[in-house]
């Protein structure tokens, strides 16, 4: 998990997307920014300053400034200094509010950036929040190749050399998508779900042994490639063991904890004349099922219990068919 980012990752990275311009305090640029959450300090202006969030971004809105325009200047000096002596991260204001002279004076003198943006304050905070949740989120790298089949996001593990990426690039040329080859980054977002993501510099690249790095997007189009997307399923790839037992009805589920949450989990074996790309792929239908509450081998298996029953009481004979 990152810890913290500077004031200056934060700037620069949203920038752009939020009309984000330095006005003063340019020397507080490197603070560093330890928490996901945004403040509006409209009770400390009011001058309630206990549990004051004073390592959060401060969001000053159009309620904030006119509250401070009534106030004198020494009075409206002295409340505002209450908020710069707490080191706060940095000052943003909203809705392209101007700067008091006290704003101006104080952020050069305690050295803490104050940033401007034309947005409504609430869509800054909500766009801003997304943005340091993101950069907060707790992250692990995977060895493997995630793809987007049937619209789920799976991602593909198993040892080296046992045809991850030849069953990833199988895929991709039946319409699916690829996410990531090779290096996984997978984050937890929300403490909810997990997405995967590729580096961005091996983006849309493959590696195959015996040809070498190819561009999907070039060969492909377009259409066979996606940036992230939410890991549903983990399929594991492993050479056959005649000596191990294999899941052959799947009535009971597997799971792998990835970053604490549960994943579904399933182990298809690999063997010459295996058709691994169909298997992932009916792996990735039956998944869809299974959300939709319809378990072919729970089906199966009820019919089967229901002809035991019948059996027991007389009703039919002993054939099955």
């Amino acid at each position: 998990m990152k810890k913290s980012i500077t004031v200056n990752e934060f700037y620069e990275k949203l920038k752009a997307k939020l009309r984000l311009r330095l006005i003063a305090g340019s020397k507080g640029i490197n603070r560093s920014i330890t928490v996901a959450e945004l403040n509006r300090p409209g009770l400390a202006l009011a001058g309630y300053s206990d549990y004051f969030a004073d390592k959060r971004i401060q969001v000053f809105g159009k309620v904030e400034m006119t509250y401070l325009e009534k106030f004198e200047s020494n009075l409206r000096y002295e409340r505002l200094k209450k908020i710069f002596r707490t080191k706060v991260p940095c000052i943003i204001l909203a809705r392209r509010m101007k700067p008091c002279e006290e704003l101006l004076r104080l952020s050069q003198e305690y050295n803490i950036a104050l940033i401007r943006s034309p947005y409504m304050t609430m869509k800054f905070i909500n766009q801003a929040t997304l943005f340091l949740e993101d950069s907060f989120a707790p992250t692990i790298t995977y060895n493997g190749d995630e793809v987007e089949v049937f619209g789920v996001g799976m991602l593909i593990i198993g040892k080296s050399g046992i045809g991850k990426s030849e069953a990833t690039l199988g895929l991709i040329s039946k319409g699916h998508r690829l996410i990531a080859d090779d290096v996984v980054r997978l984050k937890l977002v929300e403490s909810n779900y997990i997405i995967g993501e590729g580096a961005k510099i091996t983006r849309h690249f493959m590696e195959l042994r015996g040809i070498g790095i190819i561009n999907v997007q070039t060969l492909f189009g377009v259409g066979c490639i996606k940036e992230r997307k939410r890991v549903e399923l983990v399929v594991s790839l492993e050479k056959w063991d005649p000596d191990k037992e294999y899941e052959r009805l799947g009535i009971e589920s597997e799971y792998i904890r990835i970053l604490g949450l549960k994943l579904p989990f399933i182990t298809i074996p690999v063997k010459p004349g295996r058709d691994i790309i169909s298997l992932v792929e009916v792996a990735a239908l039956n998944y869809r099922l299974k959300k939709l509450g319809i378990n072919p081998a729970q089906e199966l298996n009820n019919k089967l219990m229901q002809v035991m029953q019948n059996k027991a009481l007389g009703k039919i004979n002993d054939s099955i068919f």
